[in-house]
């Protein structure tokens, strides 16, 4: 998959962009509702024997719209979704620099520029996509801005257990600590990616060492607490369990919750490595003990329910 990275009013050449089907939209998590619509346009593009695209954008655009500063943190990072829409078999991912004056396009211009300008032949979008100037432009108009220049698809609402399906509710979910719902409805795993850092080594005195994770502020965490984790390491997948948090009994002060995993029947030096946090199951809710002895009673508590919840986790 080639990235390519745009921003408005730079000039594209349409003719040096080969025939291709587009899937557009912000795609925040690439959740099951986002899927159904890419596939829709790489299927779409196999059939037609053209390449298939993701058009999105960067950042959020609260980001750049909202007059009080605002942070806003991801389900899937730019980098994440690049990963996974590589998976997908998509050929090319554009993402747009979404800035104030983009935010001032008309919608014909903004189909003119984009759409017509990247050689787009066919357009899948979902049915509440809207473009162009305040969101004026909605896939009730998209027909009259195409002028017969492309066709489109317009995928319906995809629902699960009578819900939509939505980058929304899984950031709910998340806040509420039910993780395997919000795998669910991703289809995969919500991850986080970082380095291993120094830490306090307050694990290894407990009988637990532990990883540190450093990870971007772009990654959206979910509700503090200790959870079953599977651990990705040079490409192999382990089990552990990961505390999220401030460490309570320690009295550590900390402007993010952080990141602490131990990795079960592990046994190597990955201080500076990468390593992807798979988070599975939510144990329980972060706590202060009042001595160590409760503490570590209570850490291999939640190793044998780690286990237990992972054992059939490959």
């Amino acid at each position: 998959m080639k990235t390519i990275r745009l921003s408005y009013p730079e000039v594209i050449d349409r003719s040096a962009n080969p025939e291709t089907v587009a899937a557009i939209g912000f795609f925040d998590g690439i959740h099951k509702g986002h899927q159904q619509l890419i596939c829709t346009a790489v299927d779409t593009a196999k059939y037609r024997g053209m390449k298939s695209a993701v058009i999105t954008f960067s950042p959020h655009p609260k980001v750049v719209l909202r007059k009080d500063h605002q942070v806003v943190r991801y389900l899937t990072p730019i980098k994440e979704k690049e990963a996974i829409l590589e998976q997908m078999n998509v050929d090319f991912l554009y993402i747009i620099d979404f800035t104030k004056e983009l935010s001032k396009v008309a919608p014909q211009d903004f189909i003119n520029h984009y759409i017509k300008g990247l050689n787009i032949q066919h357009l899948v979008a979902g049915f509440d996509y809207s473009y162009g100037h305040m969101g004026k432009g909605s896939m009730a108009t998209i027909e009259e801005h195409a002028a017969g220049d492309f066709t489109y698809t317009v995928i319906d609402k995809v629902e699960q257990n009578g819900e939509k399906v939505s980058s929304t509710r899984i950031r709910t979910l998340l806040e509420e600590g039910k993780i395997e719902e919000a795998n669910d409805l991703l289809g995969r795993p919500l991850i986080a990616r970082g380095i291993v850092v120094d830490g306090e080594k307050r694990g290894r005195q407990l009988g637990f060492p532990t990883a540190n994770i450093r990870v971007s502020d772009d990654y959206l965490l979910p509700k503090t607490g200790v959870y079953a984790v599977t651990v990705v390491h040079n490409g192999k997948r382990e089990k552990g369990m990961a505390s999220l948090g401030y460490n309570p009994t320690f009295d550590t002060v900390h402007e993010r919750p952080r990141i602490e995993v131990n990795i079960f029947d592990f046994n190597q030096e990955i201080y500076g490595q990468e390593l992807v946090i798979e988070w599975r199951s939510f144990l329980r809710d972060e706590e202060k003990y009042d001595n160590i002895e409760d503490l570590i009673a209570q850490i291999h508590q939640d190793e044998e329910m780690s286990r237990k919840l992972l054992a059939t986790t490959s």
